[in-house]
């Protein structure tokens, strides 16, 4: 019954994205999809390029750290290589999460051991989604948007769900045996001795903060060169609502939720969905063309034998860290 479940959202998921972009050019027409795309220049393109590389670094960065936590070492640069494979996979596929299951699997088959690597990237993107919707809750309850005065029953209500998740690992960990009282106890111990940890949270929280200042000076510039005027105090606030829509994982391509979501909040905001769509528009080519090192290295792990490509590093079968994996692992399971 869940397979079947899980086959079926499989499906839908890129349909909703798909059907947004119906809507969109069935309300607003092509020419905001496509008039935008005569401004991007050089300039906006390698600024993109610029920024593009040094969040790619810190997500490597924060990448480095939560697998360090977890047991594992992990080099930065190839690090930093995958994670740039992994986000051009995300931007040309659909669900924009299969370029980190890639990240995920290959990291798994370097390391000989597939469920700590999920475990890892799983930790890594939500601790970087944890800090963005940290930072955009407090950027919409200080900068005017549209959306502040909704802003205090939306953050009670996050409260709220982490109260209840806290309190619900806490009441599963007491129950003994069982595969959710493990996956409690390995929640908890995954917190408490890595994420959490003094020589690891400062720097995972830094890095995603940094990543988060990039991708909205990105959108900033996106909107610019799309032909908006308005002063970067009010567009900030738009801005990271837009890429928390961009983050869900019903888009076709990066398509869908990101358009959907610039076009409902500029229209609040008096800007005009039009204008919206635009700025997502050019926000989503620049990002396309700023990861295509991605897909350099692609082509260069295709034509080389499996342990020389870029996720290699001496980390992989046989390595003498292997074992701290699997300390970890045995250290999370009596947790």
């Amino acid at each position: 019954m869940l397979g079947r479940i899980r086959r079926r959202w499989a499906w839908v998921r890129p349909l909703l994205g798909a059907g947004i972009l119906v809507v969109l050019v069935w309300r607003l027409g092509t020419r905001p999809f496509l008039e935008p795309l005569h401004r991007i220049d050089g300039w906006s393109l390698a600024a993109v390029a610029g920024i593009t590389v040094v969040t790619t670094t810190c997500c490597a960065w924060r990448w480095q750290l939560v697998s360090r936590a977890l047991g594992s070492e992990l080099p930065l640069r190839p690090a930093v290589a995958a994670y740039y494979r992994a986000q051009f996979l995300n931007l040309v596929l659909p669900g924009g999460v299969l370029g980190d299951l890639h990240r995920a699997l290959r990291r798994g088959l370097d390391v000989g051991d597939l469920r700590h690597s999920v475990r890892v990237v799983a930790w890594e993107r939500g601790a970087g989604q944890v800090v963005q919707v940290a930072l955009t809750t407090v950027v919409l309850l200080v900068l005017p948007s549209p959306v502040r005065s909704s802003m205090p029953v939306v953050v009670g209500a996050f409260v709220t769900a982490a109260l209840c998740v806290v309190l619900l690992v806490r009441a599963l960990r007491g129950r003994g045996s069982g595969a959710l009282a493990g996956f409690a106890r390995t929640l908890a111990a995954d917190l408490r001795g890595g994420l959490l940890a003094r020589r690891v949270g400062p720097g995972v929280v830094l890095a995603s903060v940094l990543v988060v200042v990039g991708h909205a000076a990105t959108f900033l510039l996106a909107a610019h060169v799309a032909g908006s005027a308005v002063s970067p105090v009010r567009m900030l606030p738009l801005a990271l609502l837009v890429l928390l829509a961009a983050a869900l994982p019903t888009n076709v391509a990066g398509w869908g939720p990101r358009e959907g979501a610039a076009a409902w909040v500029f229209a609040l905001a008096g800007l005009g969905a039009a204008q919206g769509v635009a700025t997502a528009v050019v926000y989503g080519v620049l990002v396309l063309v700023a990861t295509l090192p991605g897909a350099a290295v692609l082509v260069v792990a295709w034509s080389r034998p499996r342990g020389i490509g870029p996720d290699a590093g001496g980390t992989g079968p046989g390595s003498p860290r292997r074992p701290a994996v699997a300390a970890s692992r045995e250290g999370a399971s009596r947790g």
